[in-house]
């Protein structure tokens, strides 16, 4: 076989779109570990690289895709035995580096995870970086310790990959979830997932000034920015944690001291990219056993790498909901 498929994103005149073509191997770039991809998960930052957003990829044509499982087929440092199942998550794939959305991947072998006992490789993409990152950020939360006695743990942006993914985790692990979406319709999808109330984005935007205000959640795992990211500090009660993973509102936050100094509010930032090795092995071990949660059948769906330049479009108009995942395991 001299060829393999994958998604390629090309730049033509001026407007860069998706195409299933038909690569040489000869293009692989000379990595460590070559890898059979089995499954790889679609995440908005994907639909963005595959349509020409340059603040993710810069140069076209480009592969897109963050997340990949597969068989490693060989490594030239010897690290990996051939038949190694593997999670290949972050680090710069997908971005400026040829991504999952291939039949085989070229990569170094400090961005591979082993594939922990109690995983499957497709359950892996399920959970992919938006779990992977919910995950990292209860971690950091329960160092600070955070437990479920303390009360309930507010998600905003919960409708999207991460916040979903947050709410099931938290649910699993024994919190009170309450969620935060600007999308109405997606409410009994937040309540089914483990919320136990699903509030509007309203509701966690506080317009008074106050540098404080009565608290309402123990915690958050915050995926707005902004204003948001400013009340859920002011909101949060005595010694809670509030991490913060993304900026869909604004990447500025504007407070004052009061939430840290009075009532010990830690600000937990989460970097998922570049998480050192050991922790990113622990985080996987967690998510294959003690925090493995269950989705709702509704949460996920397997398609064939043909249907992914389709869903990518779909995906920036805001007309999928949940996890998708392309199957190249056959």
């Amino acid at each position: 076989m001299d060829s393999y498929k994958a998604v390629v994103a090309r730049d033509r005149n001026g407007t860069v779109s998706p195409e299933i073509e038909s690569v040489p191997f000869a293009f692989l770039p000379e990595n460590e570990v070559l890898i059979k991809v089995h499954y790889a998960a679609l995440n908005y930052k994907d639909a963005l690289s595959g349509n020409g957003h340059t603040g993710i990829t810069r140069e076209y044509p480009h592969t897109p895709g963050v997340d990949a499982a597969g068989v490693v087929v060989r490594d030239n440092n010897g690290i990996f035995m051939p038949g190694t199942e593997v999670i290949c998550t972050s680090f710069d794939l997908g971005m400026n580096t040829n991504g999952g959305f291939a039949e085989y991947i070229c990569v170094p072998a400090k961005w591979l995870i082993p594939l922990p006992a109690g995983m499957s490789m497709p359950l892996s993409m399920v959970y992919g970086t938006a779990a992977y990152t919910a995950a990292l950020a209860l971690h950091k939360m329960e160092l600070c310790g955070q437990s479920p006695e303390m009360g309930p743990i507010m998600v905003t942006g919960a409708s999207g990959g991460v916040g979903s993914m947050a709410v099931a985790l938290l649910s699993h692990a024994g919190y009170t979830v309450h969620a935060a979406s600007g999308k109405s319709d997606h409410h009994e999808y937040l309540k089914n997932l483990g919320a136990t109330a699903v509030v509007s984005r309203e509701d966690v935007d506080d317009q008074s000034g106050r540098p404080l205000l009565r608290p309402k959640w123990a915690g958050a795992i915050d995926n707005v920015g902004g204003n948001v990211l400013s009340t859920l500090l002011k909101a949060c009660d005595r010694n809670g944690s509030v991490a913060t993973i993304g900026l869909v509102k604004s990447p500025e936050l504007i407070t004052t001291v009061y939430p840290f100094i009075l009532n010990g509010i830690n600000l937990l930032g989460v970097d998922s990219a570049e998480t050192p090795v050991a922790l990113r092995h622990e985080i996987w071990r967690k998510l294959a056993a003690k925090w493995r949660f269950a989705l709702p059948e509704s949460a996920s769906q397997f398609v064939s790498l043909e249907e992914i330049p389709d869903l990518m479009a779909r995906m920036l108009n805001g007309e999928t909901t949940g996890r998708i995942v392309a199957d190249m395991s056959k």
